[in-house]
């Protein structure tokens, strides 16, 4: 924990540096620089404020929506600054500059941010242990987002009025920067003419565009959440049912001496008995591993043994051990879920106990035929070696037995009774009243005791009593009053925990006879239900922000406008989470909802800049080629700054690594295909849709 928060400490940092970079390549001013980095402290340290007060902890999820909070406080200044600057360019001095340019862009500055913190709202009030850490995740961004705009529109504002200078380059590099930004310009000043002759080209080539990197949902994999290199790997030892402790000892220290011997392991802890109330039969040990880079090294990669490739070594060596069922889990997969923390786990759930059994047993066989799961277990363990003492009550009627004596006779004499204690050393002990061992060491030392009739004359237990030895199960399992089996299994290396699932849902209907079914539990159980948790918060999202848009606009048409960037953020970040072999995961679908909020704000920048043009007089083909070429700077400003923020978590290296990287490459991906055909789609939409536009706005 120590490791990973310090990683996201220094994240943070470097998405400051980054930042800092990207403002100085395209403002070329020290000074104006300095401006646009101030929201980053203005806003993180005043976000501090909240989390103090609604009693959050700096964890890693606060600490995570600070770190990709960096790229996107310092949009809203950018925002301003730039608009100053050009009014500055144009002739006019800091401070009246610094009033227009403020005031011109003060509507998009509020919607940008007002559509952030629409697409948080829902999420925010998620139920469930995923929506604890969602709430405190959603707050943080939506604080330090407000805290942004406050900064944009009052403190940015009066630091240009009084230390404004020239963006006038001397340097090689800033010399190169302005010319490759000229060019730029130009060339899409000459390409939106011609995307604006053939909207209809362009809209249905982009729709088509989505559908085809849509269709990437079905080939990322999906899970609940990342395998972590945590250094951790938990082992499971499981003894033939009856097993004594000192036998399930014998077999512990052989597996104990084997990773003893394994050269990247740091140390170990390993308990035996006392798992599900006595089991004694069963242990477990916990395997501390040494530094990613202290490893040795995979001969199959020539890379140092990553977590998940010793788990496929362990998994291979423990399978020469016999006598015991032993098996190795990832702990890092049990994040946010109850029970084992399996990324599958099932309960086998019907009214006869022993059809359920045999169910369960079908399921199995279906299970291991699939490839898609390892090491099956269950909490179900069935020969239990059980001793009956059945007492013939007819017989006992006639010598006059009670089955209540029988009863406490036995519990006595075999189970013991503290009779009383003893002082010894300052400490007390209990006196057991118990047979000796050996005249209790066979199940027939049983018949051989006496019991007392109602008449004080002693009876042999056999005369009264017979013995029946039976397999019995080692614990009975009930769960919402039903019951039940569970099952468990990991997940065969490269398969996506979803179709894993998927597959053995289906396969239970199969196999399972009428009136026995089989549902989710555990970490398969959360899985299902965050999922469709976080669609319908996103959904919902982008309906709060469709009503918030069209109340600022006091329109019905341009906020369709600007949610047609959303469409093409998801196809970046499908395409950049499939180029980075990435899975569709709890940190990815975060990512995805931090970007409906941020792409909105490159096409409401074009959409007001349009309106504010066309206000002035300007037809709807001029206003567009006029306006759009202008809000190119920003809005390249404002995505790159989005994606430099998010190169340190993309790049993360440290612990807790595996879980920020779905989350930054979904952003930077969606930033860069959305801002590249938001620049081209959105004047396209917004041409078409302004047929429609008096009968959108509400009068």
């Amino acid at each position: 924990i120590e490791e990973a928060i310090g990683e996201l400490d220094f994240t943070l940092l470097l998405s400051a540096l980054l930042t800092a970079a990207v403002m100085w390549l395209f403002l070329g001013s020290w000074t104006a620089t300095l401006n646009v980095i101030l929201a980053i402290p203005t806003s993180i340290i005043g976000t501090f404020m909240a989390l103090y007060a609604l009693g959050f902890t700096l964890n890693a999820f606060t600490l995570l929506g600070l770190s990709l909070a960096i790229g996107i406080v310092v949009d809203d200044a950018i925002m301003v600054l730039e608009n100053i600057v050009r009014h500055h360019e144009d002739g006019k001095n800091r401070l009246q500059a610094s009033l227009d340019g403020s005031k011109e862009i003060g509507f998009a500055a509020l919607a940008a941010t007002a559509a952030i913190i629409a697409i948080f709202l829902p999420v925010a009030f998620m139920k469930g242990i995923v929506g604890r850490y969602f709430y405190q995740f959603g707050v943080t961004l939506s604080v330090a987002v407000a805290l942004s705009l406050l900064e944009a529109l009052t403190l940015t504002p009066m630091r240009c009025s009084r230390f404004l200078d020239s963006t006038t380059r001397t340097t090689r590099i800033g010399r190169a920067v302005d010319g490759a930004f000229d060019a730029l310009a130009k060339g899409y000043a000459r390409a939106l003419p011609w995307v604006l002759d053939r909207p209809w080209k362009v809209i249905i080539g982009s729709i088509l565009f989505f559908a085809a990197t849509v269709s990437l949902a079905t080939i990322l994999r999906r899970e609940f959440v990342p395998a972590q290199d945590t250094r951790m790997l938990m082992a499971r030892i499981t003894a033939p049912v009856g097993s004594s402790l000192a036998y399930t000892d014998s077999h512990m220290k052989e597996i104990e001496a084997y990773f003893t011997g394994r050269p990247e392991l740091d140390g170990y802890y390993a308990a035996i008995g006392g798992f599900g109330g006595g089991d004694v039969n069963t242990g477990m040990i916990f395997l501390t591993l040494k530094k990613p880079g202290e490893r040795p090294i995979n001969p199959a990669t020539g890379n140092h043994f990553t977590q998940q490739e010793l788990l496929s070594v362990y998994r291979d060596g423990l399978k020469a051990f016999k006598g015991v069922k032993a098996f190795v889990q990832d702990p890092s997969l049990s994040a946010f879920s109850a029970k084992r923390g399996f990324p599958i786990e099932l309960t086998v759930k019907g009214p006869d106990y022993e059809q359920l059994i045999a169910a369960s047993r079908s399921l199995f066989m279906a299970m291991d035929g699939t490839g898609l799961v390892a090491d099956v277990d269950s909490d179900f363990q069935e020969g239990m070696p059980e001793i009956q003492i059945r007492p013939d009550r007819a017989k006992a009627r006639n010598r006059g037995v009670s089955t209540d004596v029988v009863a406490r006779t036995i519990n006595v004499l075999v189970g013991g009774s503290i009779a009383g204690q003893y002082a010894q050393a300052g400490h007390r002990h209990d006196i057991v009243t118990q047979l000796e061992s050996t005249e209790r060491a066979k199940p027939e030392d049983i018949l051989s005791l006496y019991v007392r009739n109602n008449r004080g004359e002693l009876v042999p237990l056999g005369e009264v009593a017979s013995l029946q030895k039976k397999a019995s199960l080692q614990a009975i399992g009930r769960q919402d009053r039903e019951r039940a089996i569970s099952v468990y299994a990991n997940l065969s290396p490269k398969v996506s925990q979803a179709v894993a699932l998927q597959k053995i849902l289906a396969l239970s209907k199969e196999v399972l006879p009428a009136g026995y079914r089989v549902v989710p539990s555990g970490s398969a159980k959360t899985f299902q239900e965050s999922f469709d948790s976080l669609i319908f918060a996103l959904v919902l999202g982008i309906v709060v922000s469709y009503m918030v848009l069209a109340t600022q606009f006091n329109s019905f048409v341009h906020p369709v406008t600007v949610l047609m960037a959303l469409p093409f953020s998801v196809s970046g970040a499908f395409v950049a989470l499939w180029i980075g072999g990435q899975s569709l995961n709890l940190y990815s679908m975060i990512g995805l909802i931090l970007l409906m909020g941020i792409v909105k704000k490159n096409s409401i920048l074009l959409v007001d800049f349009t309106n504010q043009v066309r206000a002035e007089g300007s037809p709807l083909r001029k206003a567009l080629e006029k306006a759009c070429p202008q809000r190119l700077r920003p809005i390249l400003m404002t995505s790159v700054a989005t994606v430099a923020g998010a190169i340190p978590p993309a790049l993360a290296l440290g612990p807790g690594a595996e879980t920020r990287i779905p989350m930054a490459l979904g952003v930077i991906g969606g930033v860069v295909v959305s801002t590249t055909l938001t620049l081209f789609v959105v004047p396209c939409v917004y041409s078409v849709l302004s047929g429609l536009e008096n009968r959108g706005r509400r009068v």
